[in-house]
């Protein structure tokens, strides 16, 4: 049996988990944590649907842009960008939420992460304790430049990122929490941002807020996530596509913060 090379293993189980070939991937990509976003791109890009054993998957061709839904928390965060590294990608932005950290929030506000703050473990694997966990520079840009041209709500800051899901009746976290100082809290962010850049994949994120979690009226419930989606589903991938397409441009010019692999890779624009 031949030795297969870690490219190999990355395309095959990609393959595998997303149920289509490495090569109907785009050169740009919206990760997300939400089937039903993938399910709207899909319908409005009239593209089909894709399910492997783990990721659900789209792609539009004519727009040059991918959808993949890999699920929630940091391994999974992990595992995405370790496969998705070995293709041909040039922007990617996460559509994720979050929940709220100041009183002043709105449930629906936009939340742009610049670090995440790393409680969860997993990046851990790429970086000592010591290194920050940062958003790629150009995609952030990208994203303050769309909402900024749409005059979208957002907040700027650093969200913490843990692996404790259950975690809003814990009083002791919760103290922990309120003394970082984060602005929002999450399952993935940090995890994406160090995996990102030690695989020099280019990855930003936008946040919906979806709940103020540190208020005893403001934990997400089965109803409230209903209505986030109604409201402020459509708005999300619309800005994150809007996301990708002008970081490419920020790339063609060379904006500090692009990785040197993301300008003149040699394929066709798209």
């Amino acid at each position: 049996m031949a030795e297969i090379t870690e490219a190999q293993f990355a395309s095959e189980t990609l393959e595998r988990y997303a149920g289509c070939s490495v090569s109907d991937f785009q050169t740009n990509l919206l990760l997300t944590n939400f089937p039903r976003y993938v399910d709207y791109f899909a319908k409005t890009r009239d593209v089909k649907v894709i399910e492997g054993s783990m990721f659900k998957v789209a792609h539009a061709e004519k727009e040059g842009i991918s959808i993949l839904d890999f699920k929630i928390g940091s391994p999974a965060a992990a595992l995405v960008v370790d496969l998705c590294s070995y293709l041909p990608i040039k922007t990617s932005v996460l559509l994720g939420m979050c929940g709220g950290l100041r009183r002043r929030y709105q449930v629906g506000d936009y939340l742009v992460p610049v670090a995440s703050i790393r409680g969860e473990g997993t990046s851990d694997f790429y970086f000592p304790a010591e290194v920050p966990a940062l958003a790629n520079f150009l995609m952030q840009k990208a994203v303050t430049d769309v909402l900024e041209l749409k005059k979208a709500l957002y907040h700027i800051g650093i969200t913490y990122t843990t692996n404790m899901r259950f975690w809003e009746f814990n009083e002791e976290f919760k103290t922990k929490l309120k003394v970082t100082k984060a602005q929002a809290i999450e399952m993935e962010c940090a995890t994406l941002f160090a995996a990102s850049y030690k695989r020099k994949f280019t990855l930003g994120a936008l946040l919906l807020i979806s709940d103020l979690p540190l208020n005893s009226d403001g934990i997400k419930t089965k109803k409230s996530s209903e209505s986030l989606y109604e409201k402020h589903m459509a708005d999300h991938i619309e800005n994150g596509i809007a996301i990708l397409k002008h970081a490419r441009m920020l790339q063609e010019k060379h904006v500090k913060g692009a990785y040197h692999r993301n300008i003149g890779m040699g394929e066709p624009k798209k």
